[in-house]
């Protein structure tokens, strides 16, 4: 419908890959900083939340500058296929959730952008494949 705005292809998964990204940079951020009371809140010991941590981190860093682009998106498409299975299997939380936020939909949404990351390889705009 509009073929004149695939020259910004490039741009548009540029900015995915930083939303992505920034979201688990974030996430990892608040797991390291506290990983005894991140890990009691989600129920995981500090070990493994200090763990969980470095790993979204380290992925959020990846898919953010362009390095080893397609492995660091799979790598946090693990992490949030363990988030959706806690949510759902642990704490039987529904798609919305019980105040239509808290629900699984939100890390469903992270699972298939960084498949758009994977299937892309990135974009154009990586530093290294």
């Amino acid at each position: 419908m509009f073929p004149q705005l695939t020259c910004f292809e490039g741009i548009a998964i540029l900015l995915l890959r930083l939303m992505v990204g920034a979201i688990f940079a974030s996430s990892g951020w608040s797991h390291l900083k506290d990983p005894e009371g991140r890990g009691k809140s989600i129920g995981m010991s500090k070990g493994f939340t200090a763990f969980l941590g470095a790993a979204e981190l380290a992925g959020a860093l990846g898919v953010m500058f362009g390095v080893l682009t397609q492995l660091a998106a799979a790598g946090l498409i693990l992490v949030m296929l363990g988030a959706i299975q806690k949510k759902v299997f642990v704490w039987k939380t529904g798609f919305w959730g019980k105040h239509g936020t808290d629900g699984w939909h939100y890390d469903l949404m992270l699972v298939v952008m960084n498949l758009a990351i994977i299937a892309t390889n990135g974009g154009k705009f990586v530093l290294w494949m």
